[in-house]
């Protein structure tokens, strides 16, 4: 392959974990790629949880405003068999099952991924059906509203169309109700403390109370989320959330990157969806080695949620088992940015760098599998992976994004 010259980098802001309407965002496909190009992004990526119908829409509407764009999806999986089995990883609702993305998904696997997705979606929507009945039996028992699965909750989603139904769909129809009965401030803090025994921060409490505050539905959700699911989650089966090996071999069999979603201990979420607490830090090493075990092929984090030990860590350990970085901010909230500031921060060039080669790797790969990244017939397959980073990365800035499919003159 042959990558055309390219200009030196200047300042640019990448995303490549925006969330649709199709598992839960205020954002449209459409919407993201407008909002991206409004923030100033050079590339955005969207990553849905369970659901990857939202991509053709998604690569229309970026093609059309001249964004670069790429692919993926969000699943949960399970750690049984593996030295990991029983602990705590990085998912806040329960151990055993870790947070994962398939990232750069071809468009012309996008079949093959929801028949995979299919199963895990019905299964979800089960457990979601079965949590909404015990959220209510609790309410009911605090004098609350209760909801109704059908008329409540289906309609935040996009269930009918491939999109998933989460703890998050049922805590904002809960949230949107409490608002209509109970409006905003005083009245609505009193009842959630007095009556659901849940009681704001100063911070959460100044939200609800603000009188223009347009964010307040997706603040109350936040806090809900954090608060009120571990009173009516119900743990996920391995129907819900396959093995992490199967799951890791099925993202490489459709040329898509396996990588495990990197949280690190927290002390506060940008979202309040999470509370303080410990996560795969003291066990990083051994989590690191598990998952290339597995065959992932990437870690992707968050920059603005860790420290720099944290992310110096953590870059260490993938530099050292050859695994490639991916960053993301978890968009799914209207009071998020789509910027993200600290990868302006030369330290952070190489995610940078990582977005637009996962870009080029999805086109490539649609185009021809071999040109995957991480394909054992790569060209290139030979060099580094910080070598075909970077040259993928040459593609992917060289590349039209009125006309995406032309990177093959590139090549």
């Amino acid at each position: 392959m042959q990558t055309s010259a390219s200009n030196p980098h200047q300042p640019e802001e990448v995303n490549n974990h925006v969330h649709s309407t199709y598992s839960f965002s205020p954002y449209s496909p459409t919407q993201i790629t407008e909002a991206a190009v409004e923030a100033g992004l050079k590339t955005v990526g969207l990553m849905d949880h369970d659901a990857i119908a939202g991509g053709p829409e998604f690569l229309t509407a970026a093609r059309s405003n001249g964004i670069a764009a790429t692919v993926g999806c969000e699943i949960r999986v399970h750690l049984n068999g593996t030295p990991l089995e029983g602990k705590r990883v990085n998912n806040p609702d329960e151990p055993n099952i870790i947070y994962i993305a398939f990232h750069g998904i071809p468009a012309n696997q996008f079949e093959a991924t929801d028949q995979f997705l299919k199963p895990i979606r019905a299964a979800r929507l089960k457990r979601s059906q079965a949590e909404t009945e015990k959220l209510n039996a609790w309410l009911q028992q605090r004098h609350g509203p209760t909801l109704d699965f059908a008329t409540d909750i289906q309609p935040c989603s996009r269930i009918q169309e491939g999109g998933t139904i989460t703890e998050r769909h049922i805590c904002f129809a809960l949230a949107k109700k409490l608002i209509q009965q109970h409006g905003n401030g005083e009245a609505l803090t009193t009842f959630l403390n007095e009556h659901l025994g849940l009681s704001p921060s100063k911070k959460i409490a100044h939200q609800l109370h603000e009188e223009s505050n347009p964010h307040r539905i997706y603040d109350l959700l936040g806090f809900l989320k954090a608060e009120l699911v571990p009173h009516f989650f119900i743990p996920s089966g391995t129907d819900e959330c396959p093995s992490a090996r199967d799951a890791a071999a099925f993202a490489r069999s459709i040329h898509a990157i396996p990588a495990y979603a990197y949280l690190g201990d927290v002390s506060e979420s940008p979202t309040g969806d999470k509370r303080a607490q410990t996560f795969e830090d003291s066990f990083l090493d051994q989590l690191i080695n598990t998952l290339k075990e597995l065959g992932f092929q990437a870690i992707t984090y968050m920059p603005p949620r860790n420290t720099h030990k944290q992310l110096q860590r953590l870059q260490q350990l993938c530099h050292h088992h050859g695994l490639m970085e991916i960053s993301g901010v978890d968009i799914n909230s209207s009071r998020q940015s789509f910027n993200c500031p600290i990868l302006l921060d030369p330290a952070f060039q190489h995610l940078c760098d990582a977005a637009w080669a996962l870009i080029a790797h999805e086109k490539c790969a649609a185009q021809n599998e071999t040109l995957g990244l991480f394909h054992p017939e790569n060209p290139l397959i030979d060099q580094s992976l910080e070598t075909r980073v970077q040259h993928y990365a040459t593609i992917g800035r060289n590349m039209n994004p009125h006309q995406p499919e032309n990177i093959k003159e590139l090549l």
